[in-house]
């Protein structure tokens, strides 16, 4: 195991305790093994349903968006899918998105790089939506003027809850605009021509930084272009909001998850609209570096996004808790069983998938020129 991923595993483990202790310092032990007996566990069958759907629905995303560069079909795209999701559950880092791009090259030959790019692609998707339903819910809940919330020495009201809300909205439409001009070659070239002299200026100036320079610019350009190749491959307008459709009904799906088991659960009485905003907040919290399964993190973000609906903190962590493990038990087993039919040798692809594809970079230039 290499010494980054040591590193990573650290601190990670280390702000998932923290996190688990602000979700359950206030929660007594007995009253949460009393609460977890009583939640009512028929629930989690159709919840788990909802789950196995969504990631269906992720796979289908994903065959489209790598339909420009090598049609595959339903099962090629669905089992690097739960591999790489699996790996995120078990292992430090979402290293798993490494994975997913190294079982394309091995299993349809698609270049390494194209590979990452569409990976990129999906997390461009999933975040604008998200960013999008955080702005909503947040302006929703910022409507309630007795809202005071203390959570780890932070105090929330519905002020700050207005300004990030605002500050969400402004980020999306910034985030669209960049990736919008990353779409386009004419204005692709300007960023790497700016990169290239920002980097060699730096470079001249100072001289022992010229191979940290180079190298960086080298870097910055391979992360634009690799993004160009992600977009350029959704450029279908047909297509591209078929990937928006689908984004949104994989969220729409996962937030029904969060409902459906919620009516097991004594003490949880939200409506769909206040389950959606518990799974955003859960998902920003979950995007820091955490332990391997987001345990923390997940719990921390869960009970935090309940506390603004009033709920208890002993029925916020008790059904949290078992929430988590309900949305991740499965996907764990589905990526273990897709990498027992594909054979998938997970510790390689973990392991060994990081090293650089050797024709990266012809590859990734070619298809970015195609597309412009």
């Amino acid at each position: 195991m290499s010494k980054k991923i040591i590193i990573s595993l650290l601190v990670g483990v280390l702000m998932s305790a923290a996190a688990l202790y602000l979700a359950f310092r206030s929660v007594p032990l007995t009253e949460l093994v009393a609460y977890l007996g009583s939640i009512a566990y028929l629930w989690i069958v159709p919840s788990v349903g909802l789950v196995v759907l969504a990631f269906v629905l992720r796979a289908y995303r994903w065959q489209l968006i790598l339909k420009s560069a090598k049609r595959v079909g339903f099962r090629q795209a669905y089992h690097p899918l739960m591999i790489g999701f699996m790996i995120n559950c078990i292992l430090p880092g979402r290293v798993g998105e490494i994975a997913r791009p190294a079982i394309l090259k091995k299993e349809q030959s698609i270049p390494f790089s194209t590979g990452i790019a569409t990976v990129a692609t999906e997390r461009i998707f999933d975040m604008v939506v998200l960013i999008g339903l955080l702005a909503a819910v947040f302006s929703k809940v910022a409507q309630r003027t007795d809202l005071n919330i203390a959570f780890g020495g932070w105090h929330l009201n519905s002020r700050v809850l207005e300004g990030a809300a605002g500050a969400m909205i402004r980020l999306a439409v910034v985030l669209l605009i960049a990736l919008a001009c990353l779409a386009f070659s004419a204005t692709r070239r300007r960023v790497v021509r700016a990169i290239e002299a920002s980097m060699g200026f730096i470079g001249t100036k100072i001289r022992v930084l010229r191979p940290k320079a180079d190298k960086t610019s080298r870097f910055l350009i391979g992360m634009v272009e690799g993004f160009a190749v992600g977009l350029g491959l959704v450029a279908h307008p047909k297509r591209a909001l078929a990937c928006l459709g689908l984004t949104i009904l994989i969220w729409a799906l996962s937030a029904l998850g969060y409902w459906t088991f919620s009516l097991g659960c004594p003490g949880i009485h939200l409506s769909y609209i206040e389950l959606t905003t518990v799974m955003v907040v859960v998902c920003f919290f979950i995007a820091l570096p955490s332990a391997p399964g987001f345990w923390g993190l997940w719990e921390a973000g869960g009970v935090f996004a309940l506390a603004l609906f009033g709920v208890p903190a002993k029925d916020a962590a008790g059904f949290t808790l078992v929430n988590h493990a309900v949305q991740m038990f499965p996907v764990i087993l589905l990526g273990l069983l897709s990498a027992l039919i594909t054979s998938a040798n997970i510790w390689q692809l973990t392991f060994g998938g990081k090293k650089a594809d050797p024709t990266a970079d012809k590859s990734q230039r070619s298809v970015v020129h195609e597309h412009s």
